[in-house]
């Protein structure tokens, strides 16, 4: 996918998930000092950063990504909000041995472990970039968002994530781990699990059909008629939006 086409689906899944996200965010922050110094693995378009920023008051961010464009998109966003001097970016391959990036409370990791090379070695390095005490989040997708579930439409749109799955699993990304396995052997300990089942029915925002378009897009060349689909989603009143998540904590 094209990465202005990435970006807009990161943030569309922010604006459309907001109250999950909030939520996370507030656990976060229960869970971690006052105004803490957190390290946003794999930051993407900056959803994460932007949002702990916002919602954490005096919180500073290093936001952490191998792409430059998304980096880009992020500091515009933050100079917009008005967070420009809460965010730094850091251009860096997180599978490569990390720039000096700590001290940090917090390390947030979201949707971005199951893209490292090696997890182990990311964890490791989390880990020391922690101060004693400090708080990993780890925050990834059980599955990717479903939009037509009940719907005629419905084993098509399994189909084509049946398909996509297949091809992530054959390039190597860590989907489906036990993070929080993987964190105990990385030296973190007091590690809790929260899966977090979302469901938003209609009728829905205008924002959710872009959401769907850009979100199943990605996976209309892997199954033939599902394009014709994606074409008629305006107008549709039966979309719905499913999808689980999985969040770990853990301390250094």
């Amino acid at each position: 996918m094209a990465h202005d086409h990435l970006i807009e689906m990161l943030d569309l899944d922010a604006e459309v998930l907001s109250d999950y996200h909030r939520e996370l965010i507030a656990l976060v922050g229960r869970s971690s000092v006052d105004a803490p110094e957190v390290i946003d693995l794999g930051a993407g378009s900056g959803t994460g950063s932007l949002a702990l920023a916002r919602e954490l008051p005096g919180a500073r961010v290093t936001a952490v990504d191998v792409s430059p464009e998304m980096l880009a998109h992020l500091r515009a966003r933050a100079a917009a909000e008005g967070l420009g001097d809460r965010i730094r970016t850091v251009e860096a391959d997180l599978d490569q041995p990390w720039p000096a990036l700590g001290p940090a409370d917090v390390v947030w990791a979201s949707a971005s472990m199951h893209h490292m090379a090696d997890p182990s070695f990311a964890l490791t390095s989390a880990h020391a970039a922690l101060r004693p005490g400090g708080l990993l989040v780890i925050a990834e997708l059980d599955s990717f968002p479903r939009f037509l579930v009940g719907t005629p439409d419905e084993e098509l749109e399994a189909q084509a994530h049946a398909e996509a799955d297949k091809a992530r699993h054959e390039a190597g990304m860590h989907m489906h781990e036990n993070w929080g396995d993987l964190a105990s052997r990385a030296g973190f300990s007091d590690v809790a699990e929260r899966r977090f089942d979302i469901m938003l029915s209609p009728p829905l925002p205008a924002a959710v059909v872009r959401y769907a378009e850009v979100s199943l897009g990605r996976l209309g060349e892997r199954v033939p008629g599902l394009d014709q689909v994606i074409a008629g989603l305006h107008g549709r009143d039966d979309l719905s939006v499913r999808t689980e998540r999985t969040v770990w904590l853990a301390r250094r």
